[in-house]
Parts: C-alpha cells; sequence; structure tokens
C-alpha cells in the first residue's frame, strides 16, 4: 500500500479542496487538534455543507477524513497556538507550490493574514507564516543544513526543481544534456515525477527508459515531452477519476477461482453524506463538561456525525494497492473502485489504515497491562532472545561471506593500503573513487558503499550482506570482528536462557502459591508507602492521588510531592484537601478526572456541612504558587492561583471505604468507582449523623461478618484505620457491603 502522496497526488487534491464541490475556500475553522506524533485534526464549517474534518500529516498526507482518531484530553502547545492565531478564521486559498509536496493555505481572521504551511514530503513539518512568510511557531523545530525551522525565521523553501505543468521541451533537453543518469531517474529525481509517474511516462512513449539521458535525440524529446502534458492533462483541467487501484492477496484463503473484474465495477461508490446541524463546541472555558472532564471532546459527537455506509465494499481476496486521482496506462490490467472524490479515495486508503493502527495498538497495550510481572518479563526477554539469534546469524554470515570473497576483498584492501602509502589523503582518495563510480566499469569501485577516514574503514556489498572493513588489518582478522561479535552474542543467549528459566520458575511458583493462597485463609501483606500520611486513592485508571489532612501536609505535598506534570484540584470556598492527580507524564482520563474532582469535595468543609453536592476546580501545578502579589501575606496550607481554572460543577458527596485483598492488603478509601475496581466488600458513605469513631466502628462490625478471620481484620482494618480512610465530620452509610444493607439499617 502506498506510504505517502506524490507530487502528483498532492496537485490533485489542492485543486480538490480550492474549487468545486468539495471547496474548502471560505470555510471557518473552528477546532485544531494533535491527534498522532506528526499530525493535526481541523475542525471547519462550510457554508451550506456542514463540518468536515481536514487531516495533516507532517511528511504524508493531507485530506478531508472520516476516520477520525479520539482527542486527546490535555491539548498540546502546537494546536494550542495555532487556536490562538487562526480559530475562528477561514481559508482564503489553498495552493501548491511548484509541483513540490507543499502546500499552503491561506488564513484571514480579524483581518489578520496568516499561511499554514504543510509538507508532505520525507521529514516534513507543518508550518504557520505571518503574512510576511516569517514563522510563527513549527510544529518541530528542526536545523537542516541549509534551512532553519524555528519561530522568528522567514521561512525558506526547500530547493526548487523543474515543474512537469510547466516545463518545455528544451528545458528537459538542458536538464538531461547535464544528467549521468539514465533517462527514467533523471524524470524521476529532476522533475519531482518520483518512480511511479516516471515509469508511466515511458508507458506513453516509445522511447527506452533505460537509455543514457544525455543520448537522447530531439525527437525522443518530443515524445517524452507529449507523454508528460498528456499524463498531467487532468491536473490541468480538473477533470479526474478518483479510484482506488485493487491486488489479489496471494495466498488468500478468500480468493476465488475466478475473480470477473466487471463484478468489482458494478460496486457503487457512495458519496460521502454531509451533516448541516452544527455540533456544539464552543462554552465559556469553566464549563466541566467541555473543559475540565474533557477539554477537547468532541470525538464522541464527531464520531457520531461522521458515521455512515462505508464508500465501497472492498472484494473478498483483493487489497488496496494504490490510490490515483486519474487513469494510469500501467493500471490498465488491475482492477479498481472508482471513488466520489479524490479526497474519500486517500482517506480511504490512509485515514483508514492510520485509524486501524491505532486500535491495535491500543488492544496490544490492553494485552500487555493485563499481563503479570512475570508474563512481562517472560515476553521481554523471549523477545531479547530472538534478538541474539538474529545478531548471531547476521554476524556469521558477514564473517563466511568475507571468506567467500577473500581474493576479492585483499584486492579492495591492496588498494587502499597502496594509495595510503603513496601519501593520498582520504579526501583525495574518496574523490578518485567517486569519479570511477560515474564510468561504472570497475567492479572493485562499484562495490564501494562508503568511506570512514576516522577509523580507517571502508564499507563494501558483497552482493550477500554488507560488510565494513578495517583496511589495516588481514582478511582473517576482519573476518574475527565478527566471529567475536557472534560469540558475544552467544554468551549473552546463554544468560538470556538461563533468565528465562528462572522466570519460569517463578511464575511456576507464582501460580502454585496463587493456588495454595486460595484455599487457604487471608495472607497479610503489608507495605509502607510515602503517601500513607495523607489522605489518598488510586484512581479506576491506576493514578495516584493524594490530598493533605490539615494546612501541614498541604504544605508537604506542595513542597516535596508535586510535580509540574501534575494536576490539582480544590474546591471553591476554603476548608479543603489540596489534591493533587500525580500524572508521570501521562495522560489523564476523564473517568480519574471526575473521581478527584469527588475525592476533592468530599474532603472539604462540604461534607460537614452535610451538602449534597458542590464544585471545584483542577489546574496544572504550575498555576499553583506561595508567592503572593506585593503587601499580601498567605498563610500556612494556602496558596495562591493564577491563570485559567477548569470547574467541576455540582459534583455528589459520596465516599465509599473497601479491604484491597490482593497485592496488599489493607482498608481503602475514595470515590465509589475507584474503590471498587480495586476491593471487595465496598461500603458507601454520605454526610449523615454519626462521628466519625462512632461510624468506623459499625463499618467495622460489619466486616466482621464477611471476613471470618478477626486477627486478620484487626490487622488491616481496625476502627482506627477506618477512620484515617473517611471524611471529615459527621457521615451514614448509604449501602453495606457490595450494596445488600439498605440505607436504613444503617442507623442505630
Amino acid at each position: 500500500m502506498k506510504q505517502e502522496m506524490t507530487s502528483a497526488d498532492v496537485s490533485a487534491i489542492v485543486a480538490e479542496l480550492s474549487t468545486g464541490g468539495n471547496s474548502l475556500i471560505d470555510g471557518k475553522i473552528e477546532k485544531i487538534y494533535q491527534t498522532a506524533e506528526n499530525e493535526i485534526r481541523i475542525n471547519l464549517y462550510i457554508h451550506k455543507r456542514g463540518r468536515d474534518d481536514l487531516i495533516i500529516e507532517s511528511g504524508k498526507r493531507l485530506h478531508l477524513s472520516k476516520y477520525l482518531k479520539e482527542s486527546p484530553k490535555i491539548p498540546q502547545g502546537f494546536p494550542m497556538l495555532l487556536r490562538k492565531h487562526i480559530m475562528g478564521g477561514r481559508i482564503t486559498f489553498i495552493e501548491q507550490h511548484q509541483f513540490d509536496r507543499i502546500v499552503k493555505i491561506g488564513i484571514i481572521r480579524g483581518g489578520e493574514e496568516t499561511i499554514l504551511v504543510a509538507e508532505l514530503f520525507s521529514r516534513g513539518n507543518i508550518i504557520l507564516l505571518d503574512k510576511n512568510e516569517k514563522i510563527i511557531l513549527p510544529f518541530k523545530p528542526v536545523t537542516f543544513k541549509d534551512r532553519r525551522i524555528r519561530s522568528g525565521e522567514t521561512y525558506e523553501l526547500p530547493a526548487e526543481q523543474y515543474n512537469p505543468l510547466k516545463t518545455s521541451v528544451d528545458e528537459i533537453k538542458m536538464v538531461c544534456r547535464d544528467s549521468d543518469k539514465d533517462i527514467i531517474r533523471t524524470l524521476a529525481n529532476n522533475f519531482n515525477l518520483g518512480g511511479l509517474y516516471s515509469e508511466e511516462v515511458f508507458k506513453r512513449c516509445a522511447v527506452d527508459k533505460s537509455k543514457p539521458a544525455k543520448e537522447l535525440t530531439d525527437a525522443e524529446f518530443e515524445q517524452i515531452h507529449a507523454a508528460i502534458s498528456e499524463m498531467l492533462a487532468p491536473i490541468q483541467s480538473g477533470n479526474f477519476k478518483p479510484a482506488l487501484v485493487l491486488k489479489e492477496i496471494k495466498n488468500s484463503k478468500d480468493k476465488k477461482a475466478e475473480t470477473d473484474s466487471s463484478s468489482i465495477s458494478k460496486i457503487q461508490t457512495m458519496p460521502q453524506t454531509q451533516t448541516t446541524e452544527p455540533q456544539t463546541q464552543t462554552a465559556a472555558p469553566q464549563s466541566i463538561h467541555q473543559n475540565a472532564i474533557a477539554p477537547d471532546a468532541s470525538v464522541s459527537d464527531t464520531a457520531a456525525q461522521k458515521e455512515e455506509k462505508p464508500a465501497f465494499v472492498l472484494p473478498d481476496g483483493f487489497e488496496i494497492f494504490d490510490v490515483v486521482a486519474f487513469d494510469l496506462v500501467q493500471y490498465k490490467a488491475f482492477s479498481q473502485i472508482p471513488m466520489a472524490s479524490f479526497s474519500e479515495a486517500l482517506d480511504e486508503t490512509f485515514g483508514k489504515a492510520s485509524l486501524n493502527a491505532i486500535v491495535v495498538k491500543k488492544e496490544e497495550v490492553k494485552h500487555e497491562k493485563k499481563l503479570g510481572v512475570y508474563e512481562r518479563r517472560l515476553k521481554q526477554q523471549t523477545e531479547t532472545m530472538a534478538k541474539f539469534d538474529r545478531e548471531i546469524e547476521k554476524n556469521t554470515k558477514i564473517a563466511e561471506t568475507i571468506y567467500a570473497h577473500y581474493s576479492f576483498i585483499e584486492s579492495v584492501l591492496s588498494v587502499f593500503s597502496a594509495s595510503r602509502e603513496k601519501g593520498y589523503s582520504w579526501d583525495e582518495i574518496i574523490r578518485i573513487i567517486n569519479d570511477a563510480k560515474k564510468e561504472k566499469k570497475n567492479d572493485i569501485v562499484m562495490s564501494i558503499v562508503s568511506i570512514q577516514p576516522a577509523d580507517a574503514s571502508v564499507t563494501l556489498d558483497l552482493k550477500e550482506c554488507k560488510a565494513v572493513l578495517d583496511i589495516r588489518k588481514t582478511i582473517p582478522q576482519n573476518a574475527n570482528v565478527y566471529y567475536d561479535a557472534a560469540k558475544k552474542f552467544m554468551k549473552k543467549k546463554e544468560g538470556a536462557k538461563k533468565a528465562i528459566l528462572d522466570t519460569q520458575a517463578a511464575l511456576d511458583k507464582k501460580d502454585k502459591d496463587k493456588d495454595k493462597k486460595s484455599a487457604s485463609t487471608y495472607v497479610l501483606k503489608r507495605k509502607k508507602h510515602w503517601y500513607d500520611r495523607f489522605k489518598w486513592f488510586y484512581s479506576s485508571d491506576g493514578f495516584l492521588v493524594v490530598g493533605g489532612r490539615d494546612s501541614d501536609t498541604n504544605e508537604e505535598i506542595f513542597k516535596k510531592y508535586m510535580e509540574k506534570r501534575d494536576l490539582v484540584f480544590h474546591t471553591q470556598m476554603p476548608g479543603a484537601p489540596l489534591t493533587v492527580i500525580k500524572t508521570e507524564g501521562r495522560e489523564v482520563p476523564p473517568t480519574t478526572l471526575m473521581e478527584a474532582a469527588t475525592f476533592a469535595v468530599s474532603h472539604s468543609s462540604l461534607w460537614k456541612g452535610k451538602k449534597a453536592s458542590g464544585d471545584c476546580y483542577m489546574i496544572k501545578a504550575e498555576q499553583v504558587s506561595k508567592t503572593p502579589e506585593s503587601g499580601e501575606y498567605v498563610t500556612k496550607g494556602s496558596f495562591i492561583i493564577r491563570g485559567e481554572r477548569q470547574y467541576f460543577n455540582d459534583v455528589a458527596l459520596e465516599l465509599a471505604v473497601g479491604l484491597e485483598l490482593d497485592d496488599e492488603t489493607r482498608i481503602i478509601g475514595g470515590p465509589i468507582s475507584a474503590v471498587k475496581a480495586r476491593a471487595k466488600h465496598v461500603i458507601e458513605v454520605i454526610p449523615g449523623k454519626f462521628n466519625q469513631n462512632d461510624l468506623s466502628k459499625k463499618i467495622y462490625r460489619l466486616y466482621m461478618n464477611e471476613v471470618k478471620d478477626q486477627k486478620f481484620l484487626k490487622q488491616i482494618s481496625s476502627p482506627d484505620l477506618i477512620a484515617m480512610a473517611m471524611p471529615p465530620g459527621e457521615s451514614d452509610i448509604r449501602s453495606g457491603p457490595d450494596g445488600k444493607m439498605p440505607v436504613e439499617e444503617s442507623g442505630e
């Protein structure tokens, strides 16, 4: 399947998105998301068509898409800055630079003009420019030998090549007269045609593609120019015939003995349905649903809008081989499926594959999380063993190949040694070899891949493999370098074998212990943690959330344990713990955010006030400070909050306690969903009439009915330990262990 768009593809998609029914001109830019490492999604509103999504993946693709990845819950820097500059703006133009894989999108907002550049070539970028083409911000700041892509720099385009849409016969002649390559490679490299379209040129004319470019006749140049013009005519006229080119899957179980290509042509393309109902996306920055739980959440809504019938049905035994904007002679014998638009064809090729790759990756991660410590270790050790086997095989093969080409390599090394003895510098040797390579006559010269002067070595292509050889060593010494490397990997492999056996033994022991544990009484497992002296819980998603018990522990969390990458919660009213989600640099899901909000309001003075719900807000750790404004004073346990806050409104005051009996044995408290994810015998509590000590005793008595080993129960959940997990103030039991007890039975 095609890995990236060609220059001709870029010309076609630019033409399609700038004119006609699929035009994005005057489209309004709404939200922008970064949905992958090199990818952004721009949500657009087009008059009379509704919403659509433009995908730009640097170095690869640009098209409208219905295969949308999930938006990140916490927006990243680049899309946030794009929102600042172009959100609410309108698209004024979309154009291709020359015939290169560079697209410029003009935007105007409030009279201010900007240009979004999408570089779709290898190592490309996405760059926002001002109207003078000065860089406002690049997706990835980089410095090349001849270009700097950094904020404040003037944007410099890559070195231009000839544009085949405008190239004359005389220009083709001029380039070819100076070329030392055959004609097909000259067209591919100097006219941005690439391999596919260079091949197509010679399918349309009678010129020998392997003929040296400088030896062509005037008549042959005329034929080539005519073939290029004929091939690219659809781009000039905008008369496209987008299609998916199919390839039969070899050895497919579903492959039929005979596939009638006419049956494929009968498949009708279903044009993409556009929704005209506006999507509610912008609200006050303090809205709980839009900013706190999912600040970038448009996925479910957008997905619902985009959900529609498939554009086509892929026939059994076939896969997508390529995507084209117009007919190519070389694909005449291939089965094809016509598409309603080139953007839709690109989306079925790139967008669907990209989304599927994310789904597969999530499944792999999900499976990895299910593995225990020993299972995960065994998997890694097995993969390492396979890597050692590959290295042993590779190094042994190179050593044996060196001996198999003994006389040839001896000739190569003697040439280098003689040249150095005669006083030739490495630069002179490299220049002589490069000149000789142009003649393509000397086998020794043609076998040289590269020369490394720093360690006096040369890399040779020996057909079976490539070998790096030191010219100061003999052939046996060079071969021994690879044999020694193979031996080292053999020793490592032996160590890996032993490690695998040890891990397998530990895994077997764990399984046996697990069987014994299930048939016996509970085993006490206690560990000391730094967070034990604070209020804490682990969220349903595995994030540690901590909060202070008083002003001293609030201060301690702030000074010792809060990091810039963490998220902080606090209530609107004073008298609440400084609640911190320890993110460890990971993206925090909405479930954890809501659980942290519940934790913050439930451990605040709102509980003492017997409120049913309360409000709190979320901020980044870097917004929390102990530095007051001039003339002000900050008391112990209090903090200064600066910047925008994301609010959680009407959060229910409710908590739970439960017995964790797996990796650790202890009483745990926290939001109901978080406790249920990790504990057994869960008891839910709400603001009520019993003080902390009395209710802790009631809960302990309920646990005595559930856990028969009373000694074990007291060690992990005595009334004092239960009290430490409870909220401040008076409480009541809403439901007993695992919901068995009705609400009315909680009183005495």
